[in-house]
């Protein structure tokens, strides 16, 4: 047996799909040429590596049942024989037709088309003739076949996984919420800052900005119940003591951005205000958290 053959069966080996022959002729050539091993660990490996790779799922329930069922129900009839196709008769030939004798074509079989010329003398016995593959030749092709067919399956199967995985990553990715992308931008920032405060009644409140970008997003956690008819407004706070109203949200946790631009020396403040927001422009309330971004 050569490497390339020992290679062949090493990759049944793995895959667990060599016959009882080839599995004895698989450990005999391993025995006999223990610098092959190689070969065996790195297959082992392989497999091993597109298992772990793919998730274990179990098959319905249902499915043993419903094959069963549709078995049962789908007429199993044998193919029709052909039916010979019905040739009208000739039409009566005019009177003035005369028949004439033919002689019958002798046809040439495909042995007389083959074989050479008259004149021709025949080649050697075993001159310039192909011998016929013997029965190890065959099995020794069709085994190198199936067992690359395995591994390309399988192979095809884990970037099957791949694709689906990356596919609903990729979705996931496309539909962020535009608070979320805009966090993400303010931490890719080269001025990127952060600050956490308490929240006056409970919870916290992390703001994030960036003042090269000019924006803010603030990232708020358990912060007190409110009565339905409130909600949570967000200010920036200029330095010269000037609130400006920068949206509102509902939710105690919540990811969310302020609307318009972060300027140098704000404050970024959370009162609770009447739904829809402040009618006059101003806090009508104390805030329950302000985080200076100077």
């Amino acid at each position: 047996m050569n490497l390339d053959e020992f290679a062949e069966l090493s990759a049944g080996h793995a895959l667990g799909a060599l016959s009882p022959a080839d599995r004895a002729a698989f450990e005999a050539a391993r025995a006999e040429h223990p610098e092959w091993s190689d070969i065996v660990t790195m297959d082992a490996a392989t497999v091993a590596s597109l298992a772990d790779s793919v998730a274990l799922v179990a098959p319905p329930l249902t499915m043993r049942g419903t094959l069963l069922s549709q078995l049962a129900f789908t007429p199993q009839d044998a193919a029709e024989a052909p039916v010979a196709p019905i040739v009208p008769p000739l039409p009566p030939l005019p009177r003035d037709v005369v028949l004439v004798e033919t002689q019958p074509i002798e046809t040439v079989g495909d042995a007389d088309l083959l074989a050479p010329p008259a004149d021709e003398p025949p080649h050697e016995q075993g001159a310039n003739v192909e011998p016929a593959p013997n029965t190890a030749m065959i099995q020794a092709v069709s085994r190198s076949n199936w067992t690359r067919g395995l591994l390309g399956l399988a192979a095809s199967l884990v970037l099957l996984v791949t694709i689906g995985f990356g596919a609903a990553s990729l979705g996931q990715w496309l539909s962020r919420p535009p608070a979320v992308i805009a966090l993400q931008e303010i931490e890719a920032a080269p001025d990127a800052l952060s600050a956490s405060a308490e929240v006056t009644g409970g919870g916290t409140a992390t703001a994030h900005w960036s003042e090269s970008l000019g924006k803010a997003v603030i990232v708020t956690d358990g912060l007190p119940s409110i009565a339905t008819d409130k909600t949570f407004e967000m200010w920036f706070v200029r330095a010269d003591g000037t609130p400006v109203s920068a949206g509102t949200f509902d939710a105690r946790s919540a990811t969310t951005e302020l609307d318009g631009a972060l300027q140098e020396g704000d404050a970024i403040a959370i009162t609770v205000e009447p739904a829809g927001g402040s009618t006059s422009g101003k806090p009508s309330t104390e805030p329950i958290v302000a985080i200076p971004t100077a």
